[in-house]
């Protein structure tokens, strides 16, 4: 098992960044969706009386996902895999300013494979020692990493001028380009997404390549995801969240209609 604490900086407000993850999240399924792979919504509706984070969040908006990945996974996973186990279920606990995240493989790894991911969201700059209440025994296991938006790495086939932060200025608030070293120390306004990471993948013999091939990979997801979530502020800045339900209930129509038709889309892996 792997944990791990991904803690990523933001020029936003907590509140803000509610309405800019949920629009991102729908463009982004957009983009990964088509020639019969992609993302099914198979739910998206309230819940209540659903404990989290030890009974401190219990209500909000839940989501039921199926993400058919045929080519979005590393060789050495498709010859592991029987043709049609590719399919990951993905159920989210949108408790906002608190989420949580389950991912799995019930039609073939079962109870061998989870990824769960929490996040919370703080108006703060990534300085708190202990976001999740996690436990002295998993406190030991935690490694923590930092993702800067604007100075990490990018792979070159991710890379998109129009979604680099040292490149972009929104017209509606003025922030941006990020184009300092030190931009997470002096930004105002500023929040922090403390996004808790825990893999369990059990097969003996690739159980820790594919563990840490996960985690390498939802780093790349976080990178790239909140550089879209800054770079993509004027389309969603002033957005209501009645204005995003309805965004959803449309991708929704059309992520249906994608994954039916045309090529495969979006970020795929080569080894």
């Amino acid at each position: 098992m792997l944990i791990k604490e991904f803690r990523v900086v933001l020029p936003l407000t907590v509140e803000e960044y509610q309405i800019g993850q949920l629009y991102s999240v729908a463009e982004a399924s957009k983009n990964e969706t088509g020639g019969g792979e992609g993302v099914e919504v198979l739910r998206n509706e309230p819940f209540d009386n659903y404990p989290l984070l030890g009974g401190k969040f219990s209500k909000g908006q839940y989501t039921y996902k199926i993400y058919h990945l045929a080519s979005k996974v590393p060789g050495f996973v498709k010859m592991l895999a029987p043709k049609g186990s590719l399919e990951i279920h993905e159920e989210a606990w949108n408790a906002y300013p608190y989420c949580k995240t389950v991912i799995t493989n019930p039609d073939y790894m079962k109870n061998k494979f989870h990824i769960t991911i929490e996040t919370m969201h703080s108006p703060d700059r990534g300085n708190q020692e202990n976001a999740h209440q996690l436990s002295p025994e998993k406190l030991k296991q935690r490694d923590i990493v930092f993702i800067d938006i604007a100075n990490d790495n990018v792979l070159t086939k991710d890379y998109k001028p129009s979604e680099d932060p040292t490149r972009v200025t929104s017209e509606k608030t003025g922030r941006g380009p990020l184009t300092t070293k030190n931009w997470k120390d002096t930004v105002e306004p500023v929040m922090c997404a403390y996004k808790l990471v825990t893999v369990e993948f059990v097969w003996f013999g690739f159980q820790n390549k594919v563990e840490s091939f996960i985690q390498k990979t939802e780093r790349r997801v976080f990178l790239n995801f909140h550089r879209q979530v800054f770079c993509w502020l004027d389309r969603w800045h002033g957005l209501t969240m009645a204005d995003i339900r309805e965004l959803e209930d449309k991708t929704k129509r059309e992520l249906d209609e994608q994954r039916n038709q045309g090529s495969v889309r979006g970020t795929q892996n080569d080894d």
